[in-house]
């Protein structure tokens, strides 16, 4: 097994996670508020996450799009997403980032 170039923790989750985005937004998820925690273990990254509604369509892809980005990490040999939907997601969520990017600043 070979070192990982860059330290596998929250942040490089976070900033790989910031790939994934909303298309009906125009955003990523993470400045969305969407990913609700990260957990490292070894080789293993967790996320739980939530969308904007229970009925999005674009809840597999976006999944997938999760999960795809977590494994591409340097040292991430499994991953694992979990969509929960307490509580429950508003725009309040989001980080000012967010907010700009989809008009509510």
């Amino acid at each position: 097994m070979t070192t990982p170039l860059t330290p596998l923790d929250e942040n490089t989750v976070l900033q790989a996670l910031r790939q994934v985005v909303d298309p009906e937004l125009g955003c990523n998820l993470v400045d969305l508020g969407m990913i609700y925690s990260t957990e490292i273990d070894g080789g293993c990254v967790r996320v739980a996450m939530t969308l904007t509604t229970q009925g999005c369509p674009m809840h597999e892809s976006l999944v997938e799009g999760v999960r795809t980005v977590l494994l591409a990490l340097d040292g991430v040999t499994e991953a694992e997403v979990e969509v929960v939907w307490d509580p429950p997601w508003n725009p309040a969520m989001m980080t000012p980032a967010g907010r700009t990017r989809v008009g509510l600043a």
